[in-house]
């Protein structure tokens, strides 16, 4: 049951996930609108490359060289609607110099974001220098987007083993189950019950579940180098705190409602004041659930980024150990921050889901 349940509650994380990051596409990829021959200055340089790393990309880069132009990495195919159906892969935009053709259409990249225009690539901008060009309907799978495939397949795969070595082990988990089991145990016991109540959690767990380890893991693979940033997008953060709401209000019973918009046991001059304040409430504790996680995750990398940028900025043996080591401690500490931003995020999911389900007696008055 639980297995079927976080199932379903996967691919619907996966699709609302992968389908909104494509929303927020920013300058990741160097465009070079124009050649300038003053060399840029180091503080200018670690600027972009900070820049470069947490934002999202058509391409998947292991590394770059912002002065040979070298990159090393992947491409990711490109998935437009226009006219039709047109897939190709992003290495033909040759990082934002080129412009693609398919099927007839040709498309060009300029700051992360693609443009239709004809065979010279020609672009036309507005007063305020944002190009007027048609912008096809893009499905396209992004470093963000595949990194969140790789982690909800990680997620899957976990989960699936751990339920098959229950069945086979008579309900004793063996090998990473072993040390998965206890974090389940935790959120049912300390999260899932204490918020929701034991008659209405169980319906809620999957979810739970998922969000909580497809947090927590994704902000694991943001410490790595490889800029895979997935919680500190804000589209992603955004389709996450969504999913929280939609729950929310279509498991909500009418206790819930009631005390929204006519609150019991409060005068009705204060009713019609604070009603319109709870509704406003509905749609602020999912903005802060987005806000929270994207802000903490966000910061944190860029705060690790500029601390290594200083490295090159000091240029001697002191000043160098002192931000490595600095760095260090830091990354040290975002390995806490990976599991309590995923721990806040789920805890905080559970409190709205206690308080839509919430049931309360009929109240006696004399």
């Amino acid at each position: 049951m639980y297995k079927r349940n976080l199932v379903k509650t996967l691919t619907l994380l996966l699709l609302v996930v992968t389908f909104s990051v494509n929303a927020q596409h920013e300058p990741a990829t160097k465009v070079h609108e124009e050649q300038t021959s003053t060399k840029k200055d180091y503080k200018t340089e670690i600027k972009e490359e900070i820049r470069h790393h947490v934002k999202d990309s058509y391409y998947f880069d292991f590394n770059s060289n912002s002065e040979t132009g070298e990159h090393h990495g992947f491409s990711l195919p490109v998935i437009l609607i226009d006219d039709g159906l047109k897939v190709f892969m992003s290495s033909k935009f040759e990082h934002g110099e080129a412009v693609a053709e398919a099927g007839g259409n040709y498309y060009k990249l300029y700051h992360n974001k693609i443009y239709k225009t004809d065979a010279t690539g020609k672009l036309s901008f507005d007063e305020h220098h944002h190009p007027t060009n048609i912008k096809p309907l893009d499905f396209s799978i992004t470093k963000s987007v595949f990194s969140i495939i790789i982690v909800s397949l990680f997620v899957f795969l976990v989960f699936t083993s751990l339920a098959k070595s229950y069945a086979k082990n008579g309900s004793i988990p063996k090998g990473i189950g072993r040390f998965f089991e206890p974090l389940v145990i935790y959120i049912r016991d300390e999260i899932a019950i204490p918020s929701i109540g034991h008659k209405h959690y169980k319906k809620y767990m999957s979810f739970l579940l998922t969000v909580f380890f497809f947090i927590w893991f994704s902000n694991l693979i943001g410490i790595t180098p490889f800029g895979m940033n997935i919680t500190g997008n804000l589209a992603v953060t955004a389709a996450l705190a969504f999913l929280t709401f939609l729950i929310t209000q279509f498991t909500s019973n009418a206790n819930y409602w009631k005390h929204i918009f006519w609150m019991p046991g409060v005068p009705i001059p204060m009713k019609i004041i604070l009603a319109p304040i709870e509704l406003l409430g509905v749609f602020i504790k999912p903005f802060a659930l987005m806000m929270r996680l994207y802000a903490n995750i966000f910061a944190g990398h860029i705060v690790i980024y500029s601390i290594l940028g200083l490295l090159f900025v000091f240029k001697s043996y002191i000043g160098g150990s002192l931000s490595f080591g600095l760095a260090l401690v830091i990354s040290i500490l975002e390995l806490l921050v990976a599991i309590l931003q995923a721990y806040i995020f789920t805890m905080l999911s559970a409190l709205y889901f206690g308080f839509a389900s919430e049931e309360h007696e009929p109240e006696h008055h004399e």
